[in-house]
């Protein structure tokens, strides 16, 4: 009989033969390309530099040049020979430096300090003048070797004269004026030999002493040997911009960026341990000078370097003018001197600085206001994170002050500037989101500005394709610019609603820090520091509920900012709450009014739902308060947590299908979980409390549409609860407490279903077969004899063999699965005697062997896995 695959099988296979073809297809076609393009004629080469016919023509290898077939390789150009004079030139070259190095090596010491000399400058000169010769033959590489050993001759020259003219001569002082002389030398040498690559940068890596050695040797102070670095860093700026060659120019950028690096930290340092204002003077000078240079240099640099330009720039200009007023204050306000000193930069938007140094400027005085920021990290921490220690105390009594109860250890009187910090930042934030189209109007210029050389016409003039130059602007682009809040530029700018809305959640969040801040650095009373965060999180939920609507415009930010903050606040101001029981009372009272009045206020959507669920989770809390105060031990105090899970199920009665109503179920639900949990100690409290729970779920089945969730879950708690009931008053019977459960139960589902067929076996027959079977199950698997265990398999059997007649899923399973347990706990002492008599190596051949069956026929499997959960699906 012809094998008919499964029509889900057959599509699959047809459509891995139509992908085949389609792939066999495409690989023909490329073949046929590159055929064509092989025997197409080669066109006339035309003259050098004009050649109109390949002006569109693409470059191979590039889109839409011929395709090259699969493994084809391009046939290689051919190259000049090598001719035998360089082969030989070069050969010459070699065996003569082997033969100096010999030479050195053997005779130097028989020689006298003349001859020596003369032998160094012969060779030295040689070298030099052989790269002349070389480049004329066109013998460029042979002329850099010689170059090369050219330049360690000058260096071994320089240490000759030293050692046998100069011997008494300060290493220091000689070393820095051989590296200016050498640099000097190689800088001619390297401009009058232009097709060599080598001086020019070995002079540039020369040019990095002299001035660094010279301040050394002198002896200078740390200051003038920051001016040296300075001016180092400024010579290679200048050789970066303007000079010859792209391995001179990398170099001096390289270096430069190391030397400008070290004098910036030679000024900080100095700086930063000043010992008055007097002190800092003069350091700051040399970051100011730093500051100018790197702006001088970021007028000509490219884009990426410009910006790097700007944030040198700016950060000095922090250091030096912050410098000066942080060595007159305390140490805990030196973070305020600093970060005032970081705001000034941000009057670049007005200066007529290319774009990319002043964007850099302006991340410059971010990143100082960001670490100004990150300093107060620590406090706003140990403040949120400091109550949960009283988890382990609860109601241990009132401490006297607000760091007594956070329990941190921080040094708060360093700490002393930093709620003034967060509130500066935070009303310079809230001001911009304020006044933010004046803000937008004179950050204006800054926007439309053009780079130097950029080749783009003037702001405003017309054609350059901007809307505020009246161009014609780009598809997609509004005419409102990115920055007053109008739809996204080309480059996918943030728009202006967004950087409003960070700006409005910013504040928020940083004004929350401040006055959380302030009461652990005023060290304020208790009582004082729990009523101040309390209204804390009234003025977070009143923003979060008053800006609910703003996310229309985009600036959703700030609500939900808020919404999030204030859950923060409120799960921090809880756990301060508890070292005090008459504290805590009226923190999670005024929290669930909050809340409450919250949900209230607040529009339909997520907002409404947190508010709602936080509330829920304040009153469940407040009645586990309440077993406390009462002096009930945890799981008699569980019963009073499901008055709030009752609440829950009256109000999601009464919302129905409000979308507020799931979440305050669902969080009802899991005050339930609580109240269980809290039981799980003594087993007849536990069964209360399940019995309660059932009903509990039994009430929301009554509505239709948590019907199909809360029926389930309401008979499966009964049970559990006879369980545990049973199990509590030692019961070696359970058959005689459930068996009068069971038959009557059995009976309305039969009746149930007679009158609606079409109802499951589940609803109908499975609580009250399950009431019998899973307890006598549960027995028989202590129970020495075989009565019970005889009559339940029996039993089940039966009720498996009812469901697989009547196609009733509930018997079916239930019965299926109890027979099972029976019957392995019956067979499990044979199995474990043949067990204990076979080979080990038995078990796990048979295990290999069984899977390589199952692997074998494992479609068969999958098949039949398949016709069995349709069975299964069909039953009622």
């Amino acid at each position: 009989m012809e094998h008919v695959p499964p029509p889900a099988e057959e599509l699959a296979r047809l459509d891995r033969e139509l992908a085949e073809l389609d792939a066999r297809r495409a690989q023909l076609l490329t073949r046929r390309a590159w055929l064509l393009a092989a025997l197409r004629p080669p066109a006339p080469t035309a003259a050098p530099g004009w050649n109109p016919s390949a002006w569109g023509a693409p470059a191979a290898g590039r889109p839409g040049a011929p395709a090259q077939p699969w493994g084809h390789v391009p046939p290689k150009q051919p190259s000049a020979p090598r001719s035998a004079q360089n082969v030989l030139l070069t050969l010459g070259g070699l065996l003569l430096t082997v033969a100096a190095i010999a030479f050195t090596l053997v005779s130097w010491g028989s020689m006298g300090i003349g001859g020596r000399s003369a032998v160094l400058a012969a060779v030295t000169v040689g070298a030099l003048a052989a790269p002349v010769v070389l480049l004329r033959r066109g013998l460029t590489a042979t002329a850099e070797a010689l170059a090369a050993l050219a330049l360690v001759l000058t260096l071994l020259d320089a240490y000759a004269v030293h050692a046998v003219a100069a011997p008494d001569t300060d290493g220091l002082g000689f070393t820095a004026v051989a590296a200016a002389v050498l640099a000097a030398l190689w800088t001619a040498y390297g401009l009058a030999l232009g097709k060599l690559h080598l001086p020019l940068p070995a002079a540039v890596v020369l040019a990095q002493w002299p001035l660094l050695f010279g301040a050394w040797a002198a002896g200078a102070p740390a200051l003038v040997v920051g001016w040296a670095l300075l001016a180092t860093a400024v010579l290679d700026g200048a050789i970066a911009l303007w000079g010859k060659g792209t391995g001179a120019r990398v170099t001096a950028c390289l270096g430069g960026s190391v030397m400008a690096f070290s004098a910036l930290m030679v000024g900080l340092t100095l700086s930063v341990t000043a010992s008055g204002p007097l002190g800092a003077l003069a350091p700051g000078v040399l970051l100011l000078t730093a500051a100018a240079a790197a702006l001088a240099g970021a007028w000509r640099a490219p884009r990426g370097f410009a910006r790097a330009g700007g944030v040198v720039a700016g950060l000095a200009v922090v250091a030096a003018v912050g410098g000066v007023p942080a060595a007159a204050v305390p140490e805990g306000w030196r973070v305020l001197a600093y970060l005032l000193a970081g705001l000034a930069p941000a009057a670049v938007v007005r200066a007529r600085l290319p774009r990319n140094a002043a964007i850099g400027v302006l991340v410059a005085s971010a990143a100082v206001v960001a670490g100004a920021l990150v300093g107060a990290l620590p406090g706003l921490a140990a403040v949120l994170l400091g109550p949960v220690t009283l988890l382990s105390d609860v109601w241990s009594g009132s401490p006297e002050g607000f760091r007594s109860a956070v329990g941190s250890t921080l040094p708060w009187s360093e700490l002393a500037a930093t709620p003034v910090v967060l509130a500066l930042v935070a009303g310079l934030l809230g001001a911009a989101y304020r006044w933010w189209p004046s803000l937008a109007r004179i950050a204006a210029p800054l926007i439309a500005r053009e780079e130097p050389g950029s080749g783009a016409g003037p702001a405003g003039a017309p054609g350059t394709g901007t809307p505020e130059a009246g161009g014609a602007a780009a598809p997609g682009v509004s005419g409102a610019p990115w920055y007053a809040g109008g739809a996204p530029a080309a480059r996918r700018r943030p728009s202006g609603a967004a950087l409003r809305g960070a700006a409005g959640a910013g504040a928020a969040v940083l004004g929350w820090g401040a006055l959380l801040l302030s009461g652990a650095v005023l060290d304020v009373p208790y009582a004082v520091a729990v009523a101040g965060e309390t209204l804390l999180v009234a003025g977070l939920l009143a923003l979060a509920v008053g800006g609910a609507g703003s996310g229309r415009n985009g600036l959703a930010a700030v609500p939900v900012t808020a919404l999030v903050v204030a859950l923060a606040a409120a799960v921090s101001t809880g756990l301060l709450s508890l070292a005090s029981e008459g504290a805590s009372y009226a923190v999670f009272g005024a929290l669930t009014a909050l809340f409450a009045g919250a949900a209230v206020r607040a529009g339909a959507g997520v907002p409404r739902a947190v508010f709602a669920v936080a509330a829920t989770v304040g009153g469940t809390v407040l009645s586990g308060f309440a077993g406390r105060s009462l002096g009930l031990a945890p799981h008699e105090a569980a019963p009073l947590v499901l008055l709030v899970p009752a609440l829950t199920v009256l109000f999601g009665a009464r919302l129905r299908r409000n979308p507020v109503a799931l979440p305050v179920e669902l969080t009802g639900a899991l005050g339930a979980l609580v109240a269980v949990a809290l039981a799980v100690p003594d087993a007849p409290f536990l069964a209360l409390v399940l019995a309660l729970c059932g009903v509990l779920a039994a009430g929301a089945a009554v509505r239709p549409e948590r019907r199909p969730v809360a029926g389930y879950l309401a008979a499966a708690l009964f049970v559990l609860a006879t369980w545990v009931r049973l199990a509590a008053s030692e019961v070696s019977f359970p058959e005689a407490y459930t068996l009068p459960v069971t038959v009557p139960a059995l009976v309305v589902g039969f009746l149930r279903r007679r009158k609606d067929p079409g109802a499951s076996s589940w609803t109908a027959y499975g609580p009250g077969l399950a009431a019998t079977l899973l307890p006598s199950l549960a027995v028989a698997w202590t129970d020495p004899d075989w009565q019970r265990p005889l009559l339940l398999g029996v039993a089940a059997l039966v009720i498996t063999l009812l469901g697989a007649r009547y196609r009733l899923q509930a018997l079916l399973l239930l019965g299926g699965a109890v027979l099972a347990l029976d019957g392995l706990h019956e067979l499990a002492p044979y199995v474990v005697q043949v067990a204990g008599a076979l080979p080990r190596w038995l078990p796990p051949a048979l295990a290999g062997l069984l899977l390589l069956v199952v692997g074998a026929t494992y479609e068969q499997r999958l098949r039949d896995a398949r016709r069995l959960k349709d069975a299964l699906g069909r039953m009622r």
